[in-house]
């Protein structure tokens, strides 16, 4: 079989920044990690000479024929939310959604998927400043603003800017497991995985002895899964009452302390299903502070949408004894 396709859109006054998040994750060879790498590709969205920020100029190598053989489409931004995209493209897009492929973008690149009518009935991501407008033009859309990167299977809509890293590791993650994606980010020399949304970003002030116990609190948690956490006891580690521990939590991650730490466990225990030599499925619920192999599954299959068994069969060493 040949490698899976990734094809990024250039346009006229590329964004940049975005467009390099691309290139840097799928266009690079990485014989170290043992595994059949993508093949990457550029293509023109339209014709023309391509500007890009920052003064300089595109010269994409393919037109949007290459979009016919793509597996996964990436819109790296878009000049302008309030400018409609060429029909060609949007056509490409609708072909392409039609026969499976996956489509994704970053910040305002969501504005071409909603352009094309391929957001319909879905869930989508785009930068904090643009979500409003996104939803009132397009009511049919649900546009979660809060979240770094929404994951609706063919279709992943992530938030501004830097946020595009963390979807295309989420991509990785995905097509090549924990592991991989974890070695990719320390390449890039960036977390595997942020916590939280884009509450954390939107402009609102935190008195910074707050945040740091926040911060220590989260670093303990991760070093201590299997514990029996409650809201209380974070709140005493944390020298917090409940009640600011969970506005602290809100504020940073746009989630409660339980479902982040439930989103932590489900993150360790995708590490430990992909251990060699491979580890029981009970071991795995235990060292996670899952408890239970029933409480372990449940969880996995809502955060992860598939099982600790098929996880482990797909990304693993195999099954254990």
């Amino acid at each position: 079989m040949k490698p899976h396709l990734v094809v990024a859109t250039a346009y006229d006054r590329l964004c940049t920044f975005e467009f390099g998040c691309v290139t840097e994750l799928f266009a690079l060879e990485r014989p170290e990690l043992g595994v059949d790498w993508y093949r990457f590709a550029v293509c023109a969205g339209e014709s023309g000479p391509l500007r890009a920020a920052g003064g300089i100029t595109v010269a994409a190598p393919y037109t949007l024929k290459l979009l016919d053989r793509a597996d996964t489409i990436v819109i790296p931004g878009w000049r302008d939310a309030d400018e409609l995209p060429p029909e060609p493209l949007l056509k490409k897009i609708r072909a392409a959604h039609r026969r499976g492929a996956r489509l994704c973008s970053i910040c305002s690149g969501v504005f071409v998927l909603a352009a094309a009518g391929v957001l319909d009935g879905k869930t989508v991501t785009t930068h904090w400043r643009y979500a409003g407008k996104l939803q009132q033009r397009y009511p049919q859309i649900r546009v979660q603003p809060d979240s770094l990167y929404v994951d609706e299977g063919n279709i992943i809509t992530s938030a501004g800017s830097a946020a595009g890293l963390d979807m295309l590791l989420h991509l990785v993650r995905r097509d090549y497991g924990t592991t991989v994606a974890n070695r990719v980010a320390q390449r890039l020399v960036v977390p595997p995985h942020r916590d939280g949304g884009q509450a954390q970003f939107v402009p609102r002030p935190m008195p910074q002895d707050e945040s740091g116990r926040l911060a220590r609190l989260m670093d303990w948690v991760r070093g201590h899964p299997a514990l029996p956490h409650s809201l209380r006891s974070l709140a005493e580690h944390a020298a917090m009452s409940p009640r600011t521990l969970q506005r602290q939590f809100h504020d940073a991650t746009g989630m409660a302390p339980y479902e982040w730490l439930v989103r932590e466990r489900v993150a360790i225990a995708r590490e430990l299903l992909e251990a060699n030599p491979p580890i029981t499925m009970a071991r795995v619920a235990e060292l996670a502070g899952f408890g239970s192999e029933e409480s372990l599954r449940r969880h996995f299959r809502r955060i992860a949408l598939t099982s600790p068994s098929a996880y482990r069969k797909r990304f693993g060493a195999g099954k254990a004894a």
